[in-house]
């Protein structure tokens, strides 16, 4: 199935896709989607209501053309180790070889971060028999840098289970930091060159005001929440992420990319729908910001569609504010 694409709109309209994760491969952008089901389930705090299956991987020749549905890239029952519940995905190169990782719930229902392989940017992709060893919670992001080191940053709260791991193993009724304390921050582990494994323990990220202050837990316009994305721009780099119950898309950028991150401002306002997640990619010398929303369900939370619209900066660095 195809569509012919234009900004803010749909880039398909035959399935929901949501939390896109977009790339430049071979050319072409493609966009890792995690792949919403059709179905009416009641929405909770756990996530209960997103309850993907498979991965259906999205590709443009261009931003004139249509957008293509590559099919069933992977199926949670082709992945030995998960149970249910594959979540916002991201791709990388290396080693000729795509990778995709993903989250899923393992048989205890803790969400460990998987990697699959191909040949080929569509797929299909080949799961390996287990998660990375030390993964834990959700939305991993991949950054293969300039010099060919790669990082995996990851983490949500509430059902991407962050919280539950503070202490550095998995405690199932944890206690959140209180409004007055530093906001729980992203993790991001170096991989190996194999790029299955983690080089060391994954450590949290430290997100700052201008004046080196940590932002607040209860700074809900500036906390991290979920859906990290990591970009570089003029040697910067740019970490962007959902505050979450306030539905703002963010950034704050460093010279380092294990930070720590001075917080900069907006880059989405809200969308139709609780979830907010996003990816941002250089292509044919212009930044395009993909997201998603609920607008072709009419609001519902678990039927969600991947948009894309053009990202620009200022002289300075800042990225202008987009209202979806």
């Amino acid at each position: 199935m195809s569509k012919k694409v234009t900004p803010k709109e749909p880039l398909v309209t035959h399935i929901y896709t949501a939390d896109p994760s977009a790339h430049v491969f071979e050319g072409k952008i493609y966009i890792y989607p995690s792949h919403d089901l059709d179905l009416d389930i009641q929405s909770n705090d756990n996530g209960d209501q997103y309850a993907m299956e498979d991965y259906h991987i999205l590709s443009l020749d261009d931003l004139n053309s249509t957008c293509i549905d590559n099919g069933e890239a992977l199926h949670l029952k082709d992945i030995p180790w998960a149970s249910k519940q594959l979540w916002a995905p991201d791709a990388a190169y290396k080693n000729n070889t795509y990778y995709l990782y993903f989250p899923a719930r393992d048989k205890d229902g803790i969400f460990r971060i998987g990697v699959a392989t191909s040949s080929f940017p569509a797929g299909p992709f080949k799961a390996e028999k287990d998660p990375i060893p030390g993964s834990f919670s959700i939305d991993p992001a991949v950054l293969v840098d300039d010099d060919q080191r790669a990082y995996v940053y990851f983490g949500g709260l509430w059902g991407g289970q962050l919280e539950k791991w503070q202490t550095g193993s998995y405690n199932p009724n944890p206690e959140g930091p209180a409004e007055s304390e530093p906001a729980l921050g992203p993790r991001v582990a170096e991989l190996n060159d194999d790029m299955l494994t983690f080089k060391s323990a994954p450590e949290q990220i430290s997100i700052i005001d201008e004046n080196g202050k940590p932002i607040l837990a209860g700074d809900e316009d500036k906390r991290y929440f979920e859906g990290p994305w990591m970009h570089k721009y003029n040697g910067k780099y740019y970490l962007s992420y959902s505050t979450g119950t306030t539905h703002y898309i963010v950034y704050a950028i460093s010279d380092n990319p294990k930070g720590p991150f001075v917080f900069k401002g907006k880059i989405l306002t809200p969308v139709l729908g609780w979830t907010t997640h996003h990816s941002i990619v250089k292509f044919q010398d212009k930044w395009y910001l993909f997201y998603h929303d609920c607008t072709l369900s009419g609001g519902i939370d678990n039927k969600r569609s991947v948009k894309y619209c053009e990202l620009k900066y200022n002289a300075d660095g800042t990225i202008q504010t987009i209202n979806p």
